[in-house]
This record gives C-alpha cells, sequence and structure tokens, in this order.
C-alpha cells in the first residue's frame, strides 16, 4: 500500500500464483554500528559487518591513506563513497581507477584494493559467498540456518562488454515518477534515496510486502523507526509481535519477506537510507529509466511464468 505520491504505487501488482502463503517466519535482523566496536581496525579503517541471507554489509570509518583490499574476491562486489569531497583510488588486475566521493562503483571478482584518497565513510556491500567476511558479522548466528521464504541465490548477467571498474556519480538530479536513485550489478540493487531534511509526513507512510526477498535498509544519517508487521497463520506458536525498531546512524535494517514494513525518517535534521537487495530486483528493472545504468547491465531473460531462466 503505497501512498499516491510515491513513484512505487505505479509498479505492477504481482501476479496471483500457486505458491503456497509462508507459514513460518524470520525476525528482523538490526545491526547498531555506533553501538559496538569495529569487527576490525586495520589499515588505517575501522570496519563493521553486518549480513542478511544473500549479503553482508561492511561499513568502514576510514582515514586517508587506508587500504581495502580482497585478494580472492568470488564475485562482483559494491564500493559506497556516499559523501561528497574524498574520493578513492579501486585497483582490480591492470586496471586503476580513480574515483570521486559521492559515487558508487561495481568491482569485479579477483584480487582488487580500494584506497581512500581522504577520510571518508565506506560501504562495501559482497554476497554471503565471502565467507571470510561472514565470519566476522556481528548477526552471524542468527544465518546459522537459513532464514525461510527465500530462494537460493542466483546472480544476474554479467556486465556487457565484459568486467571492468564501472562507477557511477550519485549527483543525479530527481525525476518525477522515478523511485530514488538505482543502480544495478550482477549481484546487487543499490537505490541511494533523496535525503530528507526533517522528519517523514506520518499520513505518507507506504506499508508493503515482499514475498521472496529481504531489503536492507542502510541508515547513513538521521534517524529511522522500522515498523513491521508479521502475518498471522492458524498456528499461534508462529505469530510474532509488530517491530517499531529505532535505528540511528550508522546502521542497518535487514526486512525478512513477507513482513508488511515501512520505513520513518524522525530526525529534525538529515535523514539518509540505502535501500540494498541482493541479487537485483525484478520489478524496479522493468520500470523504464528508473536502474540508471540499466544499459550497462542487462536483464536475466525471463521465462513465460515470469521466473528468471536459468
Amino acid at each position: 500500500m503505497y501512498h499516491s505520491s510515491d513513484p512505487r504505487a505505479a509498479l505492477a501488482a504481482a501476479p496471483v500464483g500457486t505458491k503456497p502463503a509462508a507459514t513460518h517466519f524470520a525476525g528482523a535482523e538490526y545491526a547498531k554500528f555506533y553501538e559496538t566496536p569495529p569487527a576490525e581496525n586495520q589499515n588505517g579503517a575501522r570496519t563493521w559487518y553486518a549480513r542478511g541471507q544473500n549479503f553482508i554489509i561492511a561499513y568502514s570509518d576510514a582515514d586517508k591513506g587506508a587500504l581495502l583490499s580482497r585478494t580472492n574476491q568470488p564475485d562482483e562486489y559494491v564500493v559506497l563513497l556516499p559523501d561528497p569531497g574524498a574520493g578513492a583510488e579501486i585497483v582490480w588486475g591492470n586496471e586503476r581507477k580513480v574515483v570521486g566521493g559521492h559515487s558508487i562503483s561495481f568491482v569485479p571478482a579477483g584480487a582488487s584494493a580500494v584506497t581512500l584518497l581522504g577520510a571518508a565513510k565506506v560501504v562495501r556491500m559482497v554476497t554471503t559467498r565471502s565467507e571470510d567476511l561472514a565470519m566476522l558479522c556481528s548477526n552471524a548466528a542468527s544465518y546459522a540456518t537459513p532464514h525461510p521464504n527465500l530462494p537460493p541465490f542466483e546472480p544476474w548477467p554479467e556486465a556487457t562488454g565484459g568486467p571492468k571498474i564501472r562507477t557511477y556519480s550519485l549527483d543525479v538530479a530527481a525525476t518525477p515518477g522515478r523511485f530514488g536513485r538505482i543502480f544495478r550489478c550482477s549481484t546487487f540493487m543499490v537505490n541511494f534515496l533523496e535525503p530528507k531534511n526533517g522528519p517523514r509526513d506520518p499520513s505518507k507512510m507506504s506499508p508493503h510486502h515482499h514475498d521472496d526477498f529481504e531489503q536492507c535498509s542502510l541508515a547513513l544519517a538521521g534517524t529511522f523507526i522500522h515498523h513491521l508487521r508479521w502475518p498471522w497463520t492458524t498456528d499461534m506458536a508462529q505469530w510474532r509481535d509488530d517491530d517499531h525498531e529505532s535505528c540511528g546512524s550508522p546502521s542497518i535494517a535487514v526486512i525478512p519477506p513477507p513482513s508488511i514494513h515501512t520505513s520513518q525518517a524522525v530526525d529534525p535534521k538529515l535523514n539518509v537510507l540505502v535501500d540494498i537487495f541482493c541479487p537485483p530486483r525484478m520489478d524496479f528493472s522493468a520500470k523504464p529509466g528508473w536502474v540508471l545504468n540499466e544499459d550497462d547491465y542487462p536483464m536475466p531473460v525471463q521465462s513465460p511464468a515470469g521466473k528468471s531462466a536459468a
């Protein structure tokens, strides 16, 4: 249920299928990085880790010259420099690229390194195929058993033109009818939402649910209350209390399917939220013009039933 002013109100309704309704549910995951010491403090960067079923968020508070490297990265990953100002040098194979602040980059599998050209916060997003980083997550124990209602992870097609570092500026003006600033690669979809000054209008919330994927909401500035409600089933043992979890910055909330959810910015100053999906969302990708780098990364071939073909 979206307010009429929300661009997502124009999304096509999901077709009614024959899949049985969910009967078992996972709780949400919250990682409030500001409340805990970093999991790592090395090479000039203090880094916190938390995860969902398919993804890991690595949030770093980095000094000038800080080095963030991957020696045997199994798949494509994301480097987000959310703030204007200091950029970074990214090296992958024989390619060396200097990227500015307020940018998002996609780095191919293999050995790579990110060196900060000034003090900055950096967010890397990798899949849980990076087992060395999965072990460092503050909520690793929660995923010792896979959560219900999520299919196995399948990456999307690789970029047209083969592997290389691809970088995009976040300085993209808002367009009526477009939702946020969405970029995707073969493993992630990242929506850098428009910053908001002051609290969200409580009469314009957007409670909705997802059938079979998690949403990660990364708070980079301000405070958000994440409101969640789970379905009732015939088995009262599966009922869950509503969540109204207040999260400051930096933090993540991992929202499980099929919980009804909406996030409410409440800080009187700046509120910045980034929504993350792993793998990318098909419904957002199907909206013309919503994915700003859609020409670089093809969508999966769809079968007649609407599922991506192998």
